[in-house]
Parts: C-alpha cells; structure tokens; sequence
C-alpha cells in the first residue's frame, strides 16, 4: 500500500487517500533482521538461511554488525521459493547510546559513522545508508534508552523504525517514564511524520534451548505486498508502507477505499482475534472482534492504523493509512 499524504481540504469530511496496489500483487513473508557467526550470533550463515526458508519465509536479510554477508556465497538456497536481501547492521555510539540502523539491499559495506550529537550520529547513519541507494530501518530505539521521541522527530529521511523486536532485552513496552515502541510511534505520527512500523526477530540464538530470555528466530516479521518477487521491489514495497507487521497473526487482505479500512483475517486453529483501529494520540478509535474487521471514517481523522491482537497475546500491525487531514511536517 502505498501511502501518501494530501493537504487538507477546508471543512471537507476527511478522506483516506488510496493506495494503489498492483495487478498480481501477493504477500512475501520475511525477517530484516538476525545475526550469524559473522557478528554476535551463535549459528553460520547457510545454517541460519535455511532455518528461515524451512520456515516458509520467502525472504531474508542477514543482517551482522558492520559486517556485509554476500548472497552470492549462498546461491545455492536461492530459487523461486526463497531469496535473500543484502543487508548490514550498521552499529555505532554517540556516548552512552547505542545506535543501529539496518541497510537493506546493500551493494557493499557500509561503514559505520560517527557525529558531535546523537541526532547527528544517528542522522550521519541514515545519510551513509541512502546515499548507498540502500533503505534504513531504526532498530530498537528503547534499546539502553537510546533513542528518545525527541531525536527520532528529528531525523530526515527515514520511514521504518522497529515497533517489535523479538530480543528480549529492547525493551518494547517501555518503562517508567519512557514510551513504548508503540506509543512513540503514534506521538510521532501525530505530529507528523510519516513513518511505518516493523516487527523483526533480532534472533541470534539458533542453538540449544529456544527460551523467552533467548534471542530466538520466529518471534516478528514482515509481509510485503508486492508483484514483483526481487529484492529491491520488497524493499522498495517496505519503505513506502505497502506490509503489515507481526508477530502471530496472518492477515490474507487489506483493503481500503476512500471511506473505509478493512481487514481480513486468516485464522490460525481455534484462536480468536480482537481488532483495535487507533488514531492520533494512540487513542483507539473503534472495536472489532469479527474476522473480518472494518473500520468506516468519521470525518475527523489524520490517520488510522490497527492492531489485530489474538488470544495468545500475539499481534499483527497494520501499518497507518492517511487522509486527506493529515500534513506532513518536516522537524
């Protein structure tokens, strides 16, 4: 879905602006980001590929600390089913905070900068990453308190920042007084930045016990709505908003016309699924316990976005769609 933002029409009733999907277009399940033997992970990578591709992932992006793992060396995995996506992660500090940004479909590596601040660390690695013609996430913001909603405001170029990381030391939910990755995500788009979330796995621990105070693979990914089945048509897809993220839930559709947003769920077993639409400020706009929950405009919204929340506890992010009120803003 790719979506853009329109300036208000005065006193008009918002509308969705529509995102125009493509004639042949299907979901591509796939992690942007783990680790192998070639940074801090525990398994090499052809092992850890096929992990994924026995998974039913179409895609993955290694993605090792300042560390360029070519796909080329494992040609042998790749075919119509499964693909791999050149990618870093790119790992720098400013003082006592961690900063990393993924570099999706890199053609080399890309080494890690510094800055005189945060935001300019941070800014200088977004910078490194485009001018690569390559596409950055923000990982794990929460991760040692990083990186807070006053520097992610303010930086440029950036659409993808990690809203669910399945390591267990990112701090997702937040803390005291610190925002959830979820919370800031809506303080951000409230203000006005366009910017979409991503569910990763971060997985480093393929080997032994798999534990919830492991860094296992399996715990978030992404679906890409996209007709064309290569990397740089994914990753394009991924910047521009056209997924949905997860961590459980399957979604078989998203729909939306200028009035409303609607949602198809493909259930798993016996589960059963509660569907929250939420606007600005977080605020959950509407309730929807069906398979199929849709969500019709009132009028006053700037965005709406969802969350699909299974029995189990488990969540599927639909990424925000926005309209004809909302304005972007630069910082």
């Amino acid at each position: 879905m790719a979506l853009t933002a329109a300036t208000p029409a005065a006193a008009q009733p918002a509308r969705f602006v529509v995102p125009t999907v493509p004639s042949g277009a299907q979901w591509l399940k796939g992690n942007t980001h783990t680790h192998t033997t070639n940074s801090d992970g525990d398994t090499p990578p052809e092992q850890v590929a096929r992990w994924y591709k026995s998974h039913k992932y179409d895609f993955l992006v290694l993605s090792d600390h300042n560390v360029f793992t070519d796909p080329a060396t494992l040609a042998s995995l790749v075919d119509s089913t499964f693909l791999l996506i050149p990618g870093e992660e790119v790992t720098t500090a400013f003082q006592s905070a961690s900063v990393h940004v993924n570099a999706l479909d890199i053609k080399r590596l890309i080494p890690a900068p510094k800055g005189n601040s945060l935001l300019e660390t941070v800014q200088n690695t977004i910078d490194a990453i485009r001018a690569d013609n390559a596409i950055p996430h923000i990982n794990h913001p929460n991760f040692r308190w990083s990186i807070d909603t006053t520097v992610l405001w303010r930086m440029r170029n950036d659409r993808l920042i990690e809203i669910h990381n399945g390591h267990p030391t990112v701090h997702n939910e937040g803390g005291g007084d610190w925002p959830g990755l979820e919370e800031a995500w809506d303080a951000l788009l409230t203000r006005g930045k366009r910017i979409f979330g991503i569910a990763v796995d971060d997985a480093h621990h393929f080997q032994q016990e798999f534990a919830p105070d492991r860094a296992n693979p399996g715990r978030g990914w992404v679906a890409v709505r996209t007709a064309t089945r290569n990397g740089r048509a994914i990753v394009e897809a991924l910047d521009a908003g056209d997924f949905y993220a997860s961590s459980g839930p399957v979604l078989s559709d998203i729909v939306v016309t200028d009035t409303t947003l609607s949602i198809t769920i493909a259930r798993t077993g016996d589960f059963k699924y509660t569907t929250q639409f939420v606007g600005e400020n977080g605020r959950i706009l509407a309730t929807d316990k069906s398979l199929t929950p849709r969500y019709t405009l009132s009028g006053g919204e700037k965005y709406v976005r969802a969350r699909v929340i299974d029995s189990g506890g488990h969540v599927a992010w639909v990424q925000p769609v926005f309209t004809t009120r909302f304005v972007e803003r630069a910082p």
